[in-house]
């Protein structure tokens, strides 16, 4: 019995490449008729980011307003980010963009994150771009590579295309 892909999660990173990748999910979508969902992570602050908050901004609440903030502007980002990929699309393409059903901004690590939505969507597929620089194995990229290596559905990266 062939596989069945009844829902596709795309993991962004925001860049150019990212949206070439998203053309590919919708293709795979389109396919299979099969549901699009769309995935940025941001990762948690790291210790040094804490330690020069903690230098620069005193107080507790002035830290949380900030963190807070940094997450509203990562989701304008990625609210941006697709609205202007629509107004990218030409014909038949902006048909193809109704199998995207959500768009989703997650805190977390992002393998970590982009496994566990995959697993709680039920995706048969996850889709994910090449990073546009490097040479060799490192243009994957960490995040690639990680879910790679441990994703138990098929994986589908797409290349940067010049």
């Amino acid at each position: 019995m062939l596989p069945v892909i009844n829902d596709i999660l795309f993991a962004t990173d925001l860049s150019d490449n990212a949206n070439n990748a998203l053309r590919h999910a919708m293709s795979m979508a389109q396919a299979h008729n099969a549901q699009v969902h769309v995935l940025h992570v941001t990762e948690p602050l790291t210790q040094d980011a804490i330690v020069t908050m903690r230098m620069f901004i005193q107080d507790d609440a002035s830290r949380k307003k900030a963190i807070q903030d940094r997450h509203a502007s990562v989701k304008e980002m990625l609210k941006s980010n697709q609205q202007d990929f629509v107004k990218s699309l030409k014909g038949d393409e902006k048909e193809a963009y109704a199998s995207v059903v959500s768009v989703e901004l997650v805190d977390g690590h992002p393998a970590e994150a982009i496994l566990q939505r995959a697993k709680e969507l039920n995706c048969g597929l996850i889709v994910m771009g090449t990073h546009e620089h490097g040479t060799g194995h490192t243009f994957i990229g960490t995040v690639v590579k990680r879910v790679l290596r441990r994703s138990t559905v098929p994986t589908l990266v797409v290349p940067h295309i010049q």
